[in-house]
């Protein structure tokens, strides 16, 4: 068994300690581009984390329950807060905002019934599509630099529905069977 005291566990934490400062650098009121790229800067760190933890977990071997639980969270602590976070600024409509976080909240409840009942509740293709996807778009609106940011926000606002309709394609009939 796999202790979760490992390197890609602390990856994921690492991710959901760097969202408060992350949201705090991009809500300064200072206008200087200074702590905008420090802001850039925290993000990057994170989202390079998530892609690092899920690569250490499959081929060190350190899946853990805890990791299968707390990476789609930090996954969603960090992007959530950086949609919030540019609507707050202006710089992101709302609408596009609360569909994201609707679909990720929804998903996230969905997992935990399935999770008692001993499905595997970790991401598939489409889901890592999404996250990608959505890392990008955030990226490319968060640095103070703006280039294709209505098309890659618009992928990632696609690929967020596109997964979230897939996932509950694929569970809910699994929720209908008895329990084991």
């Amino acid at each position: 068994m796999v202790s979760n005291l490992n390197f890609a566990n602390a990856l994921t934490v690492l991710r959901l300690v760097l969202v408060p400062p992350f949201v705090l650098l991009m809500l300064l009121p200072d206008d200087s581009l200074g702590w905008r790229n420090a802001a850039l800067a925290v993000f990057l760190i994170a989202a390079v984390s998530d892609w690092l933890d899920g690569h250490l977990a499959r081929t060190w071997s350190l899946s853990t329950k805890f990791g299968a639980l707390w990476d789609p969270i930090a996954d969603k602590a960090l992007t959530g807060a950086a949609f919030i976070c540019l609507s707050i600024l202006g710089e992101l409509w709302w609408w596009v905002t609360i569909v994201i976080l609707v679909r990720e909240i929804g998903i996230t409840l969905l997992r935990i019934p399935l999770d008692k009942r001993g499905v595997d509740v970790s991401a598939g293709l489409a889901g890592k599509a999404k996250t990608a996807l959505q890392m990008v778009a955030l990226t490319i609106f968060i640095s103070p630099r703006e280039t294709l940011l209505p098309l890659m926000m618009g992928a990632a606002l696609f690929a967020t529905v596109w997964s979230g309709l897939l996932y509950l394609r694929d569970a809910l009939p699994r929720l209908r069977e008895p329990r084991p």
